[in-house]
């Protein structure tokens, strides 16, 4: 399923998409018993999604709502906690950053040999087609990372590589903004990459059920319709079962927790010399077969 968690008349809700008709199905005005928000839905687990299937039976058009007539919101709407991220994931986006000079976290070596783990802010969380508010950045150098993002659904400490996916509820797209000179001047990428409104999500959540096989997924990025990033998830450093190992090896993981799992080679540091975003460009991260989310620089 698409799970959407968007706004209608005033009030956040979540909803199904119908792909081929373009329609929501409001689980708030169909199923006034089902939670109100994602991050509670997921805590269901698979009864919360065999309830909305049941659900999704009984629909009418009076449940149904066009897309182009809501806003789509981050589909973990309010984030559980600020969202992990992974940096330096793809070997040649590994190389690419080593040598672009903004690195200040990775000595001589350009492949990590552990991961990369940091966080955004939860107030970097927002929708799919959301502006970017590049204007926070003093330094002019916000940057673009299209990145497959990781829901998770049943929590835990401790969690084995071989169980890992099914710790996964889901995947959505996610672009990881990141101020490049703030985040060389701290060292830590917290202030670089946690700005508000640094991290569009969306513009669904495609539960794992109906993924199929997340390596075999394909990440594009474009900017101003130029084709910057292209990648399949199967070429990252570091797999989505080792990304939820290593975090949760001493972390309890939480249904809803986001993890951003790294960026392929073709960001703007990777120019000669670095292009960075500016006022006006557009930013589109599309990850099949999930979707697409765009977003405006201002």
């Amino acid at each position: 399923m698409r799970l959407a968690t968007f706004s209608y008349e005033g009030q956040v809700r979540i909803g199904v998409l119908d792909p081929l008709e373009n329609l929501l199905t409001d689980l708030s005005s169909i199923a006034p018993h089902l939670p109100k928000n994602m991050s509670s839905l997921i805590v269901l687990g698979v009864d919360g999604l065999n309830e909305v299937k049941k659900t999704l039976e009984k629909a009418d058009q009076d449940n149904q709502i066009p897309i182009d007539k809501v806003t789509l919101n981050a589909p973990i709407w309010p984030p559980v906690r600020d969202p992990f991220a992974v940096g330096r994931n793809y070997h040649e986006h590994a190389k690419e950053f080593h040598d672009s000079g903004f690195d200040a976290t990775s000595g001589s070596k350009a492949v990590p040999d552990h991961p990369i783990i940091f966080t955004k802010a939860t107030t970097s969380v927002t929708g799919p087609f959301d502006p970017v508010p590049a204007h926070l950045d003093k330094t002019n150098t916000t940057d673009y990372e299209g990145e497959l993002a990781v829901i998770i659904g049943p929590g835990g400490r401790g969690i084995s590589k071989s169980e890992a996916l099914n710790h996964v509820y889901g995947y959505t797209v996610s672009n990881d903004v990141t101020a490049r000179t703030l985040q060389h001047q701290h060292k830590q990428w917290t202030i670089g990459k946690g700005i508000d409104g640094y991290c569009p999500m969306g513009p669904y959540l495609l539960t794992s059920d109906e993924a199929g096989d997340v390596n075999d997924m394909h990440l594009q990025t474009w900017v101003n319709g130029e084709l910057r990033q292209d990648a399949l998830v199967k070429d990252l450093i570091f797999d989505v079962p080792t990304l939820v190992a290593t975090i949760s090896e001493n972390i309890t993981l939480l249904p809803g927790d986001i993890i951003l799992t790294g960026t392929p080679v073709g960001v703007g540091i990777g120019f000669q010399p670095p292009v960075f975003l500016k006022s006006g460009d557009l930013v589109k991260v599309s990850i099949d077969p999930i979707g697409t989310i765009e977003n405006k620089i201002i």
